[in-house]
């Protein structure tokens, strides 16, 4: 249940200065000084007023000052009998300024109570105390009764006003802490996605690296354990070195990637096959740049795929066939069957896994299965 507008406080941003203007807050603080002075003047030159006399009123100004500060405090934190006490106080000493003859200082109290809660104070508790400080102060000015009346009315048009004027302070003021708060969430949010496709590209590499690597040096150790020549062993050690270069050359790339310094999507794919024997390029469609995350998605497809036909048929040979399309782009990768590898049950086979994540994360999708004669991985992602 909402709270009832006669009950409700100005909002904590409409009670502080959060949001005002320093020349704003500078012609306030002059306005106050002002009236500090003009007070003190009138009680110095009031006709009767020795120097004591004169003293008491500048303490009396003093005192007034410090509750009004209070009282601006208490409102501010929402205390409403703390708030109420401090404006009777402030009355009490309007009344005692009254009864000493500071006339001027007493009708300035009143009606700066009448202001302020009016402006800082829930409309229920303001009201009353506005009528009591507006009443006292038509009680004594001694002006006509029609200038008395027009000067009341504007006073409390004028409490009302700063109310509402504060209240579209306050209002801005949270909107705009809103605004910022939703800009640093998505900035945020930015960071870690960024963050999550660092690390998966960095994952995504690493893992074909290492898979590749691991290929040739459990051949290595096999060799070795079946008393293999060494040239054998050799080669699959300068082969695992390889990988290991390659593997290097690849993060680089696709550190480079993310900083959007991309190759071409169908050099890269004439690279990646160029050493492997029986593998054949075939682009169809107009070639055109593709997204980052796209592009990057059907290098590690390609990747993982000839990885697969290395491990699982060896000797085979690859089709990779790449088509650009109006809406998608299309990799697919077929073999032509071999006989299983040395490792044929080496790895933990989460590479087609992560590269289906990866597909289903850009809105596409990853086929892979048994065909005919070998086996096929078919990647479609939206562009």
């Amino acid at each position: 249940m909402s709270e009832n507008a006669w009950t409700r406080w100005p909002s904590r941003e409409a009670l502080g200065r959060a949001g005002t203007t320093r020349p704003r807050r500078l012609l306030a603080w002059a306005a106050r000084v002002l009236v500090i002075g003009l007070l003190l003047w009138g009680a110095y030159n009031q006709k009767h007023a020795g120097v004591w006399t004169g003293l008491a009123a500048a303490a009396g100004v003093v005192a007034v000052g410090f509750l009004a500060w209070g009282f601006f405090r208490t409102t501010y934190q929402h205390r409403l009998v703390p708030s109420l006490v401090l404006l009777a106080a402030l009355m009490g000493l309007a009344v005692a300024a009254e009864a000493s003859g500071f006339i001027a200082l007493a009708l300035v109290v009143w009606c700066g109570c009448g202001i302020t809660a009016l402006e800082r104070l829930p409309l229920a508790a303001a009201t009353p105390v506005t009528s009591v400080g507006l009443a006292a102060y038509s009680a004594f000015n001694h002006d006509v009764w029609l200038t008395t009346a027009a000067s009341v009315t504007g006073m409390a048009l004028a409490g009302y006003v700063m109310r509402l004027d504060a209240e579209a302070r306050g209002n801005a003021q949270r909107l705009l802490d809103q605004e910022r708060a939703a800009r640093a969430a998505e900035a945020q949010s930015a960071a870690l996605s960024e963050r999550a496709r660092i690390a998966r590209e960095i994952h995504d590499v690493l893992a074909h690296s290492l898979s590749a690597q691991l290929v040739h040096l459990e051949a290595a150790r096999l060799l070795i354990e079946t008393g293999a020549d060494r040239e054998r062993i050799l080669e699959r050690v300068v082969a695992a070195r390889g990988m290991a270069r390659d593997g290097l050359a690849e993060t680089r790339q696709a550190l480079s990637a993310l900083r959007g310094e991309l190759t071409p999507l169908e050099d890269f794919l004439g690279e990646l096959v160029s050493g492997a024997e029986g593998a054949a390029v075939t682009v169809t469609g107009e070639p055109r740049s593709l997204p980052a995350e796209a592009s990057q998605a059907v290098r590690r497809v390609a990747q993982e795929a000839l990885t697969n036909v290395r491990k699982h048929a060896q000797g085979a040979k690859v089709d990779l066939r790449l088509d650009y399309s109006e809406h998608q782009v299309t990799l697919n990768v077929r073999d032509s069957g071999g006989r299983p590898g040395d490792l044929t049950g080496s790895g933990g086979g989460y590479g087609l896994l992560g590269m289906r994540e990866r597909a289903e994360l850009l809105g596409g999708s990853l086929d892979a299965g048994p065909d005919e004669e070998g086996f096929v991985v078919t990647l479609k992602v939206p562009v």
